[in-house]
């Protein structure tokens, strides 16, 4: 081995590292897998604890008992998801049929216009007609294993919300914890690591619910004027789409188009079109500069190919949960960059955000 030249050992190092960290991954997305239901219950009520801190803090510092100011916001999500997914219920339902006319409408009037002039959008239609009913077909078939899956979902959330109950209840037992379970010498930087991976997660939670709460807002109001049908539907489709992002939030986007190209023609479609256009604008110039400025930032090129791997390993699911991950991984790797860095040459200032301990300066 000494006969090989420095640079190539230096390579064949990191090749093992990477293998090793390759073949751990591997290992624990496998675990993951076959623990599914229990880990994506831990992984949402971490979100939802991250989301939800910042009120049970308020709570505790105003006198609330801690077992009470978790059961206080526990409620208040209940509360709020319930109302929003009524929300959303009553808007499809009421303009459910009308929406799905409209489209249809829409359908035969392309296809009118443009098939025959060779295009084939009239055997398009008609194809398509054949593929809905047979996907309505096998849609009845699985009723049960529907049922099955919908029953799968709400205990999936009646186990995150207790756990975010005991998560937000005994957060300040957390602190204790890992240093206890770390190894000699190591809590100090155990602890730090899992704060600044919390506070990175957190960040990104307040930050994209923020936004995603002025984007729904803004194109919700933009749909009425423009009187589409499911308006508050689309804004909220808008709303849950904002966790996914540049993703969700084009097909939130083009969806709330196509509604309006389908029910009110191609000039209130370029409206929709504008307002949509309008409201990412002020996204990307001014909502994600100024709200998100203190969170972690990643590159959009690293963001897709985040929301990719997520989408391949566990579909929409992993496509919600992919970036707030890499967010916390992210600000674990700039907090052990900040420690663990060689010393800056004399007269220039350290590289790097400072450790959660010291204080904040802005």
């Amino acid at each position: 081995m000494h006969l090989l030249p420095e640079p190539v050992r230096r390579l064949a190092a990191w090749c093992a590292v990477l293998l090793l960290v390759a073949g751990v991954g591997w290992v624990a997305v496998r675990l993951c897998g076959e623990l599914r239901t229990a880990v994506t219950a831990v992984l949402l009520a971490l979100l939802g604890t991250a989301l939800l801190a910042p009120l049970h803090r308020r709570l505790v510092r105003a006198g609330v008992q801690r077992s009470l100011s978790a059961g206080l916001t526990c409620v208040a999500v209940v509360a709020v998801v319930g109302g929003a997914v009524y929300i959303v219920v009553a808007a499809l339902v009421d303009s459910g049929d009308e929406i799905m006319a409209s489209l249809r409408n829409a359908a035969k009037s392309v296809s009118r216009h443009f098939g025959a002039a060779g295009t084939g959008l009239a055997d398009l239609t008609t194809n398509s007609g054949e593929l809905l009913r047979r996907f309505g077909g096998t849609a009845a078939s699985n009723v049960i294993s529907g049922v099955s899956v919908v029953g799968e979902s709400i205990a999936l959330a009646v186990l995150a919300l207790v756990l975010v109950f005991f998560f937000l209840r005994d957060s300040h037992l957390v602190a204790g914890t890992l240093r206890s379970l770390a190894p000699r010498g190591t809590g100090d930087t155990l602890e730090a690591v899992a704060r600044r991976a919390y506070r990175a997660v957190e960040g990104f939670m307040r930050g994209t619910t923020l936004i995603a709460l002025i984007d729904a807002v803004c194109i919700t109001v933009g749909l009425l004027v423009l009187r589409v049908p499911g308006a508050l539907g689309l804004g909220a489709l808008v709303f849950v789409g904002a966790y996914i992002p540049y993703l969700g939030a084009f097909i939130s986007g083009a969806v709330a188009v196509l509604v309006a190209l389908a029910d009110r023609g191609f000039v209130i479609a370029l409206w929709a079109l504008g307002v949509v256009l309008a409201v990412q604008v002020l996204e990307g110039h001014v909502l994600q500069p100024v709200i998100q400025s203190r969170t972690v930032q990643m590159h959009p090129a690293v963001v897709m190919v985040t929301i990719t791997a997520g989408a391949s390993v566990a579909g929409i699911l992993g496509m919600l949960l992919a970036v707030p991950l890499t967010a916390a991984a992210s600000g674990v790797v700039q907090e052990l960059r900040a420690r663990y860095a060689p010393p800056a040459p004399s007269g220039t200032a350290p590289p790097g955000p400072p450790s959660p301990g010291s204080p904040d300066r802005s």
